[in-house]
């Protein structure tokens, strides 16, 4: 089977209304629950892609199993009451955010048989960052029994001179513009493009390399969740079924690691109850000519730090998780954008944020290549109000 399919996209019908149709990526703005309030309020009894995801933000305000109850009611509805179209293609993705001027995507379907993210198991599509055993269990939970996925997963293809992507945009005039507005909540502009030839795109992403063709950019834990759900669904199926069940390919967005809309942001600890041994801890592990600051309150505070920066989020990473293992009661946080981070800890006492540097895009897949995954939550695609919408859709189910 090939390593990418063209899906079979579902795509809400032409008189719903895009602007609350699509919402940002469930993982964001854990710590910041006014977010979704707002969001709440803006598309509260509207067909929108909030009413079929889970918020995390929202995880431990309520009974998750109601809550994910609602959501599949929510999205059988949706299909029983023809909200979606289906279209058999790739969608060219052209997005605007409030800090770049384009980042260009491709959304496509990916063969999970390819996808490895466990410790020591090699396939064509790799993670890049260490997923975290406990938080599979809940998403697997949400998506075993959903007719359908929503994607936020964003896929990168190692594609140095930026031509399979870019040279689609340069024809987009050939191709049906399916979507062109504005997205909630500060997320910027985006146009989607219906490519319907895709033999030869596929067989130049799957010519690029023999051992790591992609690799996953952000949304590891809903990726990895996919596969799990796959592994238990195909434990009863056979043959033909097995191969072209839905379920064994996820939906993703491809976008070439070379991208010029495509940028690397560290993501933030903020750690809540802790206790000034931290800062202490820190200084006496870190070392070097890299300067990283520590929010306190209102203060900054500047440490040392590797040249690396695979080095130090490794160095900080190790040792946080070893901090709270020893320190019941003491939470983490991962926090997109420095002001964000800053918010946080003046709006909570005893917490502290930790800077994290950021990463340099040509140094990521040698990496994985040598060392395997990268430390979880280590960059992010971009600042929090640039993740992927959930905008375009899949069954999952027969």
């Amino acid at each position: 089977m090939p390593l990418i399919i063209k899906p079979k996209v579902l795509l809400p019908r032409k008189s719903i209304n895009m602007e609350k149709w699509s919402v940002i990526a469930c993982d964001q703005f854990t710590s910041e629950p006014e977010y979704w309030d707002t969001l709440k309020s803006l598309v509260d009894n509207i067909p929108s892609t909030y009413h079929l995801i889970l918020p995390e933000a929202y995880l431990a305000q309520g009974d998750m199993d109601v809550m994910i109850e609602k959501v599949n009611h929510n999205m059988n509805l949706y299909l029983r009451n023809n909200i979606f179209e289906e279209h058999e293609a790739f969608i060219l993705i052209d997005r605007k955010t409030p800090f770049v001027k384009r980042r260009l995507g491709l959304v496509i379907a990916i063969d999970l048989e390819e996808y490895q993210f466990e410790p020591g198991k090699t396939g064509r599509i790799r993670a890049t960052e260490k997923t975290v055993p406990e938080r599979i269990p809940p998403r697997v939970k949400i998506r075993e029994n959903a007719p359908i996925e929503l994607p936020h997963v964003l896929v990168l293809v190692d594609d140095q001179k930026d031509l399979i992507i870019s040279e689609l945009y340069k024809h987009k005039k050939n191709y049906e513009l399916m979507y062109d507005f504005e997205l909630n909540m500060n997320g910027g502009h985006i146009k989607g493009y219906k490519v319907a030839d895709t033999d030869d795109i596929i067989k130049r992403i799957e010519g690029m390399s023999t051992d790591i063709s992609l690799i996953v950019g952000d949304g590891n834990h809903s990726l990895a969740s996919a596969k799990v759900c796959w592994d238990n669904l195909k434990k009863n199926l056979e043959g033909c079924e097995r191969e072209t069940h839905p379920a064994r390919y996820a939906l993703v967005e491809l976008i070439s690691l070379y991208d010029e809309g495509l940028t690397f942001e560290p993501i933030h600890r903020v750690i809540f109850n802790a206790r000034p041994d931290l800062t202490e801890g820190l200084k006496k592990i870190l070392s070097g000519d890299n300067k990283l600051k520590l929010f306190i309150g209102n203060e900054e505070v500047i440490i040392n730090a590797p040249n690396n920066p695979f080095e130090s989020i490794k160095t900080i990473q190790d040792y946080l998780d070893e901090y709270l293992k020893k320190n019941p009661g003491v939470e983490i946080d991962f926090i997109h954008g420095l002001k964000n981070t800053k918010e946080i800890v003046r709006k909570n006492k005893n917490s502290i944020g930790i800077e994290m540097p950021p990463l340099k895009r040509d140094l990521l897949l040698p990496y994985i290549r040598e060392n395997g995954v990268l430390p979880r939550k280590s960059f992010s695609l971009g600042e929090a109000e640039e993740k992927r919408y959930y905008l375009e859709g899949k069954k999952i189910l027969k």
